[in-house]
């Protein structure tokens, strides 16, 4: 065991990613060393999820393992969403957790340590009643690197009415970010060399409300992509329906920084579905948006996502859902089983929908959605796409292009060794459902 050492496990998404970096920063600050195996820390942080129950579960999973293999002297630390979550329930689930730091004063990891081991062996709880994530930052670059992309996290929180979803619970109300900080940040990226900008935020399209900005997104990537011309990938995900406005549309259409790729969270089709998950109910203006941006930019690449089994969900329900997905078409599409939420509106409601037809009908999703990305897939044959490559090894390489954002989507798998973290173009010769393979491209 490595004294002022820690090691730290970060679950769930790639905003909890950005956490888990920027709290590793403020250890590294100070004079915390990471190490990569959990025998050889003094401290043990996992930054838990808490969003879905199978997050829960595998934070459980991980928090139950370090504490039956923690060594005398060794401190486990339960920090993130669940923490936040399920607060002092936690430690009573999963003994052998000295501590609790949730979402809402991450930034306070390194003073909590010192006040944790000041008192061995007695829990304690960083769990202040914040209404929302604190804004004194510290300088940390709220980002998280992965090889040549970059996350950068726009704002934290969220003000939507959502029924089924606990991230207000969990990190209160939306807190946008000051834009020059922002800014700052992605120059600093740009400064490292990286390929590829994420925005992330629990709903992009809603930056700058609380700062009484309008169509905030907008104003910001007017300001940012001359700060960042070295990045040729400006991505953005978690769009709101009913929020994707016209000037955000005409911005994808001529700034050729942006991709053409948009993921916006739908999460139904059928309209008394949506109005009991509380959420944008209006098809006719998904139906025209959508339309509206695949005529201003052709290359689109759409992703969404759809919870199937909601309670009050019917066999109908489910087919007006099958009958959108065919007509969309969408690139990426992910669907989970509705997960009972305590504590969100949905939790009157119960959980009536039974596991099995929750399965069935998610399975029954997939497997359109495996047939209408394959036919899109194969489009691609003979055409050429530039690929970010994120490995190699065995005489290929594998990247993404444009269409796939990371962990999420699909890969392209070329038939050749690549650096890590070059941009290439390739010849697309092949097509599977989720992904693509191809050579590199040579002019004749």
């Amino acid at each position: 065991m490595k004294r002022n050492s820690y090691y730290l496990v970060s679950l769930g998404c790639a905003k909890n990613s950005v956490d888990s970096q920027s709290m590793a920063v403020l250890l590294d600050r100070d004079g915390y060393k990471a190490v990569e195996k959990p025998a050889q820390a003094e401290v043990l942080i996992v930054n838990t999820c808490g969003f879905i129950e199978q997050a829960r579960q595998e934070s459980m999973e991980v928090l139950a393992d370090l504490a039956r293999s923690k060594k005398t002297g060794q401190l486990l630390i339960a920090a993130g969403c669940f923490s936040q979550l399920y607060r002092e329930r936690l430690v009573e689930m999963v003994p052998g957790i000295d501590g609790l730091i949730g979402t809402r004063r991450w930034m306070d990891i390194a003073t909590y340590l010192h006040e944790l081991r000041a008192h061995p062996g007695e829990p304690r709880y960083h769990l202040p009643e914040n209404p929302t994530i604190g804004t004194d930052e510290q300088g940390v670059p709220r980002v998280s690197l992965q090889g040549a992309s970059a996350y950068l996290k726009i704002a934290d929180g969220c003000r939507r009415p959502c029924a089924f979803c606990s991230i207000p619970l969990i990190k209160g109300l939306q807190v946008s970010r000051p834009l020059e900080t922002i800014l700052h940040e992605a120059e600093l990226l740009q400064s490292h060399g990286i390929k590829e900008l994420i925005l992330i935020a629990q709903d992009t399209t809603d930056y700058g409300s609380d700062l009484g900005m309008k169509d905030g997104l907008v104003r910001l990537l007017e300001q940012l992509l001359p700060r960042i011309p070295a990045i040729p990938w400006v991505r953005i995900l978690y769009a709101y329906p009913g929020y994707v406005t016209d000037g955000l549309i005409d911005l994808m259409s001529s700034a050729h920084q942006i991709l053409p790729y948009l993921d916006m969270p739908l999460q139904h089709a059928s309209v008394p579905v949506l109005k009991a998950m509380k959420r944008p109910s209006n098809m006719d203006w998904v139906r025209r948006t959508i339309e509206k941006m695949r005529a201003r930019i052709p290359d689109l690449a759409l992703r969404t996502t759809f919870i199937s089994g909601y309670p009050g969900e019917t066999d109908a329900h489910h087919q007006e859902l099958l009958e959108f997905i065919r007509e969309m078409t969408f690139d990426h599409l992910g669907v989970f089983p509705f997960s009972f939420e305590p504590g969100t509106v949905s939790a009157r409601l119960g959980d009536p929908v039974p596991a099995e037809v929750k399965l069935q009908r998610v399975e029954e999703i997939m497997r359109l959605q495996e047939q209408l990305s394959l036919r899109k897939n194969q489009r691609f044959i003979g055409s050429t796409l530039d690929i970010l490559v994120e490995g190699h090894g065995d005489g290929i390489s594998v990247g993404r292009s444009y269409r796939d954002a990371p962990e999420i989507d699909g890969l392209v798998l070329i038939d050749e060794e690549v650096p890590v973290g070059e941009m290439t173009p390739v010849t697309i010769t092949g097509a599977l459902t989720h992904d693509l393979s191809g050579h590199l491209y040579r002019p004749r």
